[in-house]
Parts: C-alpha cells; sequence; structure tokens
C-alpha cells in the first residue's frame, strides 16, 4: 500500500538528493541535462517499478531555479512525487527546499508570462487515474529565494482539463456526483467552466459557467 511505503520512499529521496547536489554542484544544468540525470539515477530501479523525471529550469533575478521533479510508481494509480528547488549563481547550484506534491498523480509545470517579481511563480499540476475520468489537482506555487508558498489549489477536479493563458487560467471540469446521478437519468451533465484571472495575490475568479456536455 501507498500508504506503507514512505519507508522506502524515503530512502530514495535521500539517495536521489545527495547525488543531485553532488553532482550540481559545480555547475548549472539545463532542464535535459537534469532530467536525464534523474532518469539515469532511476534506470537499475526495481521497486517501486518506475521513476520519471519532470524538470525545469528559469532564470530568475540573478539565478536559474532549477527544478527536480520525478514521480516514483508502483502502477498508473500509486505513485507518489517529489520536486526539489534548486538554485544556481556563477555555475554553482544548491538545494533549497524540497516539497510533495499530492500522492496519486503524475507531475507537470507551467510558467505564467509575466513580469519578474519579487517571486517566481508557476503552476504544478498531475491528473489522477483509479475512475472512469481522470480527476485533476493544480496548485499555484511562489517561490522567493528560500521557501515555496501555496497561493491557489484546486483538487480531484473530476475529468478536469486546465489550460494556460498569458494572464489567464481556464479550467473545464464536471460535478462527479451530478455526471453519475444524470447518467443514471439517461441524460448528460453539463460540464463546469471557470475562468481565472492571474492576479499579484495569486488567482482571481473571472467568470463561471455551464457549457452543454
Amino acid at each position: 500500500m501507498l500508504e506503507d511505503a514512505t519507508p522506502v520512499t524515503d530512502e530514495i529521496q535521500k539517495l536521489v538528493l545527495a547525488q543531485l547536489q553532488q553532482w550540481m554542484a559545480d555547475r548549472t544544468p539545463s532542464d535535459v541535462e537534469v532530467r536525464r540525470e534523474l532518469e539515469m539515477a532511476f534506470s537499475e530501479l526495481h521497486y517501486p517499478l518506475f521513476g520519471r523525471a519532470a524538470a525545469f529550469a528559469q532564470p530568475w533575478k540573478d539565478q536559474m531555479v532549477i527544478g527536480a521533479g520525478y514521480t516514483l510508481g508502483w502502477s498508473d494509480i500509486d505513485r507518489t512525487n517529489v520536486i526539489a528547488i534548486f538554485s544556481s549563481r556563477l555555475g554553482h547550484s544548491h538545494l533549497v527546499t524540497v516539497t510533495n506534491f499530492v500522492p496519486r498523480t503524475d507531475l507537470h509545470y507551467a510558467f505564467p508570462q509575466e513580469p519578474e517579481g519579487d517571486t517566481l511563480r508557476f503552476f504544478v499540476y498531475g491528473f489522477r487515474l483509479g475512475k472512469s475520468q481522470p480527476r485533476l489537482t493544480a496548485i499555484f506555487y511562489a517561490f522567493d529565494g528560500q521557501s515555496l508558498k501555496s497561493l491557489w489549489e484546486a483538487h480531484d477536479l473530476y475529468d478536469g482539463k486546465i489550460d494556460f493563458g498569458k494572464d489567464k487560467v481556464v479550467m473545464h471540469y464536471l460535478n462527479e456526483d451530478e455526471y453519475i446521478h444524470e447518467l443514471a437519468q439517461g441524460r448528460r451533465p453539463p460540464r463546469h467552466e471557470a475562468v481565472y484571472a492571474i492576479t499579484p495575490k495569486g488567482l482571481e475568479v473571472q467568470s463561471e459557467k455551464d457549457i452543454p456536455f
């Protein structure tokens, strides 16, 4: 059970982050290089069954912020995620903070097109399988150079889809209970749309409406 796997995943995290810190100490790698290094680390993994890398590298202020993320999985349902944030300056990198994205999802990133500010802001999102429709979870993070802070979150949106615009986010999803009830009656339920504006404080609802299935 995933709930009982913490000793295994914690030990893997300890080993992987130690290897990354040593490898990145005297370099500023690209996101592709980080992904390849993670894939190499997982190339001989037997249990869990797979390790999938998801990396990013974003310039911010006088540094390069590097995200070294990965998903460990025993199946497409039993999965756990880790995101390690590194700061790189003048050819040297060091680990700043680590977070665990929600379990049982995969791992993706998106960066809004906004001017440089006091924080580097980005979305982490993933899809959870296990029901007739995948469920979407998304978190809008702010990185201030020392730590990550969640500005907005949406969890387990049934059949959720997310689109990122220049200054807005559009989400489509179903209400699970409504979906089940309407299908049982031989009807198709509406799909819900929520449009969020990206603001200095996070996300603000711009509009909400129902769309015919």
